[in-house]
């Protein structure tokens, strides 16, 4: 039978509106009707769409509510990002909406600021997404060292497990304080309150959401382990009074239009003004730090997610597309209630093992749980809180990934380590924004201070390995640096070149094992030499250059050294020097001092 395909016509649609002012949109929807999209591969999309479907609808009502709002607000957030990122991004198999890891970030802003705050927050975070792609910082995110990753993400699922204990013990805690020490002493003072109901609950749950990908490994878990034990909960309820838990219905209460419903309105996510009145220049710098994070995050979870996509199915993901796509995801889905959104790793590998094979599995997927909340709202209300709960408790030992986290503990540098634990302990202590703050300079001073060892400086003097050096003169003295010569290793490199060959009437530097240099390096090089020539010596520099050569066609070295292309040609020029008696200033005319011959020259 031979394949239906899609109309040519609207292969072409999309090739031609794909791209705007050459910022690429829609990669991975271009790539799958290019290769020929036919009925068979829309049917394992729409099948593939309905069980991630399954399983992101209770993660995202669980979200929502462990960010602080009503449980819909996750839910929109799964149907509009979910499809608006697969549509216009450069996955195939990424499944985008609201993940664990924002938590975290989101709770603090709820707590502060509300809704509207949330929501304008996340604006401002794709507005972040588009200056950080206009820049092409993209690239910059795969260079945040793997300690700072592997530290919060540990610290984030401990956060996020910590806030469950509430629900899952049933303790009546009115708010919850802001703080993570805090928070352990408010539930510490309520454990009288403790529900056994609400335990019995969250216990039942858990066992089954362990048991049950073991023994139906096809079968989505979370939602048969929460509709099992919804239904059981609900028939005790009604059957023993005294057995009472909280559920959706009885928690959250949402009045749209002068009509009240109890847990989540049955009706699609509605366009909105995020804001709302509270936009202000004083409202947007509060939000700033929060929108930066939110911003940073969503990019290392989402192409991080991708990444995993890749290895999953031996396919390339387009990084800049999938940057644009959630930069459109981000900045719409607040106009319609929803929260920030990424990449969700569990649901996109669900994605691609249960056969997905274009982003139409995505957009099945958004449209799954739209039907969800239009027709059957009602009976999620009835699902109980502690179930949510032990889902999340769920998600945040997954996260934690607690053998890798000890095993890079173990075999890990001390240095790696300190970062590992630094980043760890302040995402649970402060927030996962002080905490990859300080994780990423304290691996930038480490890393520095492992370059500065990197680099050597030695006198090649009378050294029994150097044939060269065996043959100079007293008179000339050889210096080697070798490694970059930068700001870590500049003033150590250079300390020793000063006190070199104090006999000698000419030093050769040579910079030909350099590769780099920066300013800071330059300047240290400049200073040794002015230095060494007040000591009445001449400086014969080595090369080649290190790059970048810029800065030495910018610097005052040629008016003030010998330049040598090689190590035996600066020798040479050495010996003569030292042999002729006086050594006369470099015959190099001074460089321009007018910045506009400069720029004209280049």
């Amino acid at each position: 039978m031979p394949r239906r395909r899609l109309p040519s016509s609207l292969v072409g649609f999309v090739r031609s509106r794909a791209r705007v002012d050459a910022i690429p949109i829609a990669a991975a929807l271009r790539r799958t009707l290019a290769a020929g999209y036919d009925a068979a591969a829309l049917r394992a999309d729409v099948l593939a769409g309905i069980v991630v479907g399954v399983v992101a609808l209770p993660l995202s009502m669980a979200l929502g509510i462990a960010v602080g709002l009503p449980p819909q607000h996750g839910l929109y957030t799964a149907i509009v990002a979910g499809a608006v990122v697969a549509v216009t991004g450069g996955s195939k198999f990424q499944v985008t909406g609201p993940t664990a890891a924002f938590v975290v970030i989101l709770a603090p802003i709820v707590a502060k600021h509300g809704l509207q705050g949330l929501l304008t927050a996340g604006v401002m975070a794709g507005a972040i997404l588009i200056a950080m792609g206009f820049a092409r910082l993209g690239k910059l995110i795969q260079y945040i060292p793997h300690p700072v990753t592997t530290g919060f993400t540990a610290g984030i699922a401990v956060v996020i497990a910590t806030l469950q204990v509430k629900d899952v013990l049933g303790l009546p805690i009115a708010q919850m304080p802001e703080h993570y020490v805090d928070k352990i002493v408010a539930m510490w003072n309520a454990r009288s309150g403790a529900s056994i109901a609400e335990a019995s609950v969250a216990a039942a749950t858990l066992a089954l959401l362990i048991l049950l990908p073991k023994a139906l490994p096809k079968i989505p878990a979370p939602l048969l382990a929460i509709g099992a034990v919804t239904i059981a909960a609900t028939l005790l309820s009604r059957a023993m009074p005294q057995f009472h838990v909280a559920t959706i219905g009885s928690r959250f209460h949402t009045t749209i239009g002068g009509v009240t419903y109890d847990g989540i309105p049955p009706l699609p996510p509605r366009p909105m003004i995020p804001w709302g009145d509270a936009l202000s220049f004083d409202y947007l710098r509060e939000l700033l730090l929060a929108a930066f994070a939110i911003a940073m995050l969503g990019a290392i979870e989402s192409l991080l997610s991708a990444v995993i996509a890749d290895g999953l199915t031996g396919k390339r993901h387009d990084p800049n597309a999938e940057l644009v796509g959630l930069v459109l995801g981000n900045l719409i889905v607040p106009f319609f209630g929803g929260i920030a959104a990424t990449g969700a790793l569990a649901r996109t590998a669900t994605n691609v093992r249960a056969g997905a094979r274009s982003p139409f599995a995505s957009v099945v997927h958004a449209a799954f749980v739209l039907l969800s909340i239009v027709l059957f709202a009602r009976f999620v209300s009835y699902v109980p809180m502690a179930s949510l709960a032990a889902l999340l408790l769920i998600v945040a030992w997954n996260m934690s990934e607690v053998r890798h986290f000890l095993h890079v503990a173990r075999v890990a540098p001390k240095s790696d380590v300190v970062v590992l634990l630094s980043c760890f302990l302040l995402t649970v202590v402060f927030d996962m924004v002080i905490a990859v703050s300080v994780g990423i300079v304290l691996a930038a001073l480490l890393f520095m201070r492992r370059m500065a060892e990197l680099t050597s400086a030695r006198t090649v003097l009378d050294q029994g390995e150097d044939e060269t050096a065996r043959t100079l003169p007293k008179s000339v003295a050889l210096y080697e640096i070798a490694g970059p010569l930068f700001f870590g290793a500049a003033q150590n490199a250079m300390g020793a070149f000063e006190t070199a060959g104090a006999q000698a009437r000419v030093v050769v530097l040579d910079l030909g094992r350099v590769p780099v240099i920066d300013a800071t390096g330059l300047v240290a090089l400049e200073s040794a030499i002015g230095r060494v020539r007040r000591a009445k010596q001449r400086v014969v520099i080595a090369g080649p250059l290190p790059e970048p050569s810029r800065i030495f066609d910018r610097s005052e070295l040629k008016s003030t050294c010998y330049l040598a292309p090689s190590r035996d040609a600066a020798i040479e020029l050495a010996v003569k020097l030292a042999e002729a008696g006086e050594t006369p200033e470099p015959p190099v005319s001074r460089p321009s001092t007018s910045w506009k011959s400069d720029v004209a020259k280049r």
